[in-house]
């Protein structure tokens, strides 16, 4: 098996998951985050592949159904300005 390296942090991360008693070994934890990664990247695959074809047909067939640009980027940077605000 190929040898990882690890940063300090991550491998603190690693130790403390350990002896928490949350995963029985080192390789469990790592195991554990590439599961979440191919579940994250599946997801993905999926929002791209399906998701936004279905939802571009259905902007094609009723173009009204949408919003406008600028609609759009107001709602993002309240969004953004309210999650910056959350973490003050």
């Amino acid at each position: 098996m190929a040898r990882i390296a690890f940063s300090e942090n991550e491998e603190r991360f690693i130790r403390r998951q350990v002896e928490a008693g949350n995963y029985a070994d080192e390789g469990d934890v790592v195991s554990a985050g590439l599961r979440i990664l191919q579940e994250l990247e599946d997801a993905r695959e999926k929002w791209l592949l399906e998701e936004i074809p279905a939802r571009f047909e259905e902007l094609r067939a009723d173009p009204q159904s949408g919003v406008s640009l600028g609609t759009a980027f107001a709602d993002l940077d309240a969004r953004h300005h309210s999650g910056l605000a959350q973490k003050k």
